[in-house]
C-alpha cells in the first residue's frame, strides 16, 4: 500500500528503501530525566516508516501521509533552515542539518514519504520517531556508519536546537536503542542503560488516548524545569550533588529543610522519590513480581498527581477508573495536562476494561478516550 501511494506521489517506486522508527512509552520515570535520575521506557510496534529514494539533484521533497493537506514539500540542501510553515518538516530537516554540520554531507536529494500510525498529540513521541526513522534512513543510503547512540543524540540536538523544544534524550533513545520485549532502564545523567526483559505473561500493556489537547505541557514543562533547578540549587549550599537524581529519599527528607519554597520542595520531591520508585520497580519486574510492579505505576500517577500537580482532569479520572476495573497498575505517561495513560491489564479482562474505562470516562468528562493495546517492538532500522 505504501509503495503504491509513493509512486503516486513521486512517480516511480522502483529502488525504494524503506525504514521504521517506533514511538515510545514511557513505563515508569516520569519528569526524572532532567533531574539527573532514571528512566524506564521501551520502544513499542507503532511508529514512523518512511520510503525513499535519491535523486540526481540537491532537491529533499517530503511528504507525509498524516498531513496530505500540506502536500509535497521542497527544500534545497544547501538550505537547510527552520521555517515555521514548514511544520512537521522542520524535524526531518532539522536532523540532515545536525548529520551536514558533524561533517555527514549528503551527495544528493531525496524523495520521502512518512507514514505514521502514532496518535498525533498522544505524548508517545511522534516527533522522536520521525527524527530517528530519518536518521537511520540517511546514515545507511550514504554509509555514513554513525552508530545508534550518536544518532540517538543527534536527533535530540535536531529538536533542541533547530526546532527549538527543549525535550530531554529518552524519547530519542527509547525509538534507536529499542529491543523486543524489553525496557530500558536509563540513567538521564550518564546515559548508561540496561535492558530488562518485560514479562508480562497474563497480562497486556494498554494505552488509553484522553483525546485531550496538551495546551499546557510546554509552559508547565518549562515552569516545572525551572522549579527543580532552584530547588537543587538551595540543596547544592549544603550538598555535594550534581542533580536531585543523587539523592535518595532519606537524603532528601532529610535535607528538605535548605528548599525555603513550598512548591519548589514538592517538585523536587517527586523528582527524588520518582526515581526511586523507578530502582525499584525495575528490581520487581527482574523477580517477577508484576502485581508490586503494578503498585509502582499507581503510586508514580499520585505523586505526579498530587507533587509534581502535571495530571489534571482528565488524566486523573481515566486513571481511577482503570483502578476501580482492576489494572494491576496504571500512571499517566509523558509531560502530561493531556496525552495518554498506561495500563497493566488481565488479557482476559480487556474488553470489559476497555468498555467500562471508556464508558466511565465519557459520562465524567464528555470526551471519548481511545484504547491500544501494544506489544514492545525494536529499535529504528530498515525493513529489507
Amino acid at each position: 500500500m505504501l509503495k503504491q501511494e509513493f509512486e503516486k506521489i513521486y512517480g516511480d517506486s522502483k529502488n525504494v528503501r524503506v525504514f521504521f522508527a517506533p514511538g515510545r512509552v514511557n513505563l515508569i520515570g516520569e519528569h526524572t530525566d532532567y533531574n539527573g535520575g532514571h528512566v524506564f521506557p521501551c520502544a513499542l510496534d507503532v511508529g514512523t516508516t518512511a520510503l525513499v529514494k535519491t535523486r540526481e539533484d540537491h532537491l529533499i521533497r517530503f511528504y507525509s501521509m498524516n498531513f496530505v493537506e500540506k502536500g509535497i514539500v521542497e527544500v534545497n540542501l544547501d538550505e537547510l533552515v527552520y521555517k515555521e510553515s514548514d511544520n512537521w518538516v522542520n524535524y526531518p530537516k532539522g536532523v540532515i542539518d545536525v548529520f551536514q554540520k558533524a561533517g555527514h554531507k549528503l551527495t544528493s536529494g531525496l524523495d520521502v514519504l512518512y507514514f505514521g500510525n502514532i496518535p498525533n498529540g498522544a505524548g508517545l513521541s511522534s516527533s522522536a520517531s520521525l527524527e530517528l526513522v530519518t536518521s537511520v534512513m540517511i546514515n545507511e543510503l550514504f554509509g555514513f556508519q554513525v552508530d545508534m547512540l550518536d544518532m540517538v543524540k543527534y536527533s535530540q540536538k535536531a529538536e533542541n536546537e533547530f526546532v527549538g523544544v527543549n525535550c530531554g534524550i529518552m524519547d530519542q533513545f527509547a525509538s534507536g536503542m529499542g529491543k523486543k520485549d524489553h525496557a530500558m532502564l536509563l540513567d538521564c545523567q550518564t546515559l548508561e542503560y540496561h535492558y530488562t526483559p518485560i514479562q508480562l505473561e497474563d497480562y497486556a500493556l494498554v494505552i488509553a488516548n484522553t483525546n485531550k489537547s496538551r495546551g499546557l505541557a510546554d509552559s508547565k514543562y518549562n515552569e516545572r524545569r525551572a522549579e527543580c533547578e532552584r530547588a537543587l540549587k538551595q540543596l547544592q549550599k549544603e550538598l555535594d550533588i550534581q542533580s536531585l537524581g543523587d539523592l535518595t529519599v532519606d537524603e532528601f527528607e532529610a535535607n528538605k529543610y535548605l528548599i525555603d519554597n513550598e512548591t519548589d520542595r514538592k517538585r523536587a520531591k517527586h523528582a527524588v522519590s520518582e526515581n526511586a520508585r523507578t530502582l525499584v520497580a525495575v528490581d520487581k519486574l527482574k523477580e517477577g513480581d508484576l502485581a508490586a510492579f503494578g503498585k509502582l505505576m499507581s503510586a508514580s500517577h499520585l505523586s505526579l498527581r498530587d507533587d509534581y500537580e502535571v495530571t489534571g482532569n482528565e488524566l486523573d479520572t481515566l486513571v481511577e477508573a482503570a483502578w476501580n476495573e482492576d489494572a494491576l497498575g496504571a500512571r499517566m505517561t509523558g509531560a502530561g495536562f493531556g496525552g495518554c495513560t498506561i495500563n497493566l491489564v488481565k488479557k482476559t479482562h480487556l474488553d470489559t476494561f476497555i468498555k467500562n474505562v471508556g464508558a466511565s470516562y465519557e459520562e465524567a468528562t464528555g470526551i471519548k478516550a481511545d484504547f491500544y493495546t501494544v506489544a514492545i517492538g525494536d529499535g529504528a532500522k530498515e525493513i529489507r
